[in-house]
């Protein structure tokens, strides 16, 4: 079975963080670098599954109509909640709390930005979403449209890596990461392609 998680496109509203709260659509850049992306990397899907994030789910409609693709809209694929940094620029938060900024980056577990979602409980929902894709899906070709997050913890699901591992893997708009589940259980195949 592979898994293709395919992160959305440049949100309208510039660089900001963008978790489970804030539900920007795409730009128009970003619709050119998801189409860009699915037909640089043109495979046989045999579904299509995306969190209901617009940023997300807008594309994955518009490609299932398109290529005749069944479609699931998961909602526990959502971003994960950044709580008071919803909405804000890295450089706003950088300006007024440096400190706190650099302590989420150096231990995204334990240093959340109030009222964040717990990057443990995060990183169980993604896991339980793609177990139960990988069970109704066996055997398939998935195509998941979802947000840095997701991919990120799929990644160190895959890795078998704790989740304070996710922020040390770069997710650039559009980017292509494709997962396997054989025997051995699951592999990354390749990152941000």
């Amino acid at each position: 079975m592979l898994i293709d998680l395919l992160r959305h496109g440049e949100p309208e509203g510039g660089q900001r963080y963008r978790g489970c709260g804030i539900d920007d659509p795409l730009s128009e850049t970003g619709w050119a670098q998801m189409r860009a992306a699915v037909q640089a990397n043109a495979a046989s899907w045999d579904h299509i599954i995306t969190s209901p994030m617009r940023r997300c789910r807008e594309f994955a409609e518009a490609l299932s109509r398109e290529r005749g693709i069944a479609l699931s809209v998961e909602p526990e694929l959502r971003e994960v909640g950044f709580g008071s940094w919803e909405g804000r620029s890295p450089e706003a938060i950088k300006a007024e709390a440096l400190d706190e900024y650099l302590a989420f980056y150096s231990d995204p577990v334990g240093a959340r930005p109030a009222g964040a979602e717990p990057l443990d409980a995060f990183a169980r929902r993604v896991r339980l979403a793609l177990a139960a894709a990988t069970e109704r899906h066996a055997r398939g070709h998935l195509l998941v449209v979802a947000h840095s997050g997701v991919i990120r913890a799929a990644i160190t699901l895959a890795m078998d890596v704790s989740p304070a591992a996710l922020y040390r893997l770069r997710m650039p708009y559009a980017a292509l990461t494709r997962l396997r589940v054989d025997e051995r259980g699951m592999s990354v195949e390749f990152v941000n392609r």
